[in-house]
């Protein structure tokens, strides 16, 4: 496979160089908020045979990447885990993944994010204090590495909310996204949600379901879900359901094509109502299977689902 990048040369995985000798390695940079997963994802990425670094000043990473091309193929994969404990050694990222491109390394960067409540939910049960909050609150460590990590959060290519997730759920995430022996050339996951439960703050486009009827106000559907062809059915009986699908499906080609041409791995689509029961899930249903017809590979997660 390859991948497109900012300068407009193709390289993939295995690429070699000039030279015909070294393959250049895969690298996957793993980063995010304090708490949220960074060492779990690692582990991970470590069980599917990368070679994991942990706490690596950034600085060093394309000198980890040279060491991998140097390997004669021993080291064809490569995951370092970038965080806020490097404390000054993280400014030299910014300058490190420049290099990178320069280099035309393949590089993808996982960011692990978690809302505050659940982080210092994590840092009171094992009563350590946040690596930012110096004499202050966990609350002001956390707002500093967010502050910190905005820009790097930005350029990620893969998020992943970690918030209401147990780490056999976090580790089943990755598995999905690294464990096939295939890169396809884009992977999707489309979300169901309710917007009385919050906006989902991993997710790259969110659209709105709420402009048609709720299910939920007639009686004989308002126990099943959009799971349920009743419910899907009565969805798409109503006024602009069927052109909506038909005209969001033909912008996303447009995005997926754009996003392939980027680089770009992954995207999360999130498709929200009011509970996140009947029209958001029936929706999600249809989207990705007009997703999966295209050649996208595409997963299905209907996060509130059953917490009514």
């Amino acid at each position: 496979m390859t991948e497109r990048h900012e300068g407009g040369t193709q390289v993939g995985t295995g690429t070699t160089g000039e030279a015909g000798e070294a393959a250049i390695p895969e690298l996957v940079i793993i980063s995010g908020m304090s708490g949220a997963g960074r060492s779990t994802a690692a582990k991970c990425l470590e069980d599917l045979g990368w070679f994991v670094v942990d706490n690596l000043p950034p600085a060093l990473i394309p000198t980890m990447v040279e060491l991998g091309a140097r390997s004669q193929g021993n080291v064809a994969r490569i995951a370092v885990v970038v965080d806020v404990r490097g404390r000054r050694f993280f400014d030299n990222l910014r300058e490190s993944l420049a290099d990178l491109r320069a280099k035309h390394v393949t590089r993808r960067i996982v960011f692990l994010e978690s809302s505050d409540d659940a982080l210092v939910r994590r840092f009171e049960s094992v009563r350590r204090p946040h690596p930012l909050q110096g004499d202050g609150r966990i609350t002001d460590g956390i707002a500093a590495e967010r502050d910190l990590l905005r820009e790097l959060r930005g350029d990620a290519d893969l998020v992943i909310d970690t918030s209401s997730l147990n780490v056999h759920e976090l580790r089943a995430k990755m598995d999905a996204q690294f464990a096939g022996e295939e890169e396809p050339e884009l992977r999707a996951t489309v979300m169901s949600f309710g917007y009385k439960y919050g906006l989902p703050v991993d997710a790259d486009l969110v659209v709105d379901c709420r402009f048609l009827p709720n299910p939920h106000w007639v009686p004989e559907l308002r126990p099943f879900t959009g799971l349920n062809e009743e419910v899907s059915d009565y969805v798409f009986d109503q006024p602009g359901a069927k052109e909506f699908l038909n005209q969001y499906a033909e912008l996303l080609h447009l995005i997926a094509t754009g996003y392939r041409r980027e680089g770009k791995r992954y995207v999360t689509i999130a498709v929200g109502c009011t509970g996140g029961k009947h029209r958001s899930v029936a929706m999600s249903e249809k989207l990705a299977a007009r997703l999966a017809s295209e050649g996208v590979e595409t997963v299905v997660v209907h996060r509130d689902m059953g917490r009514e």
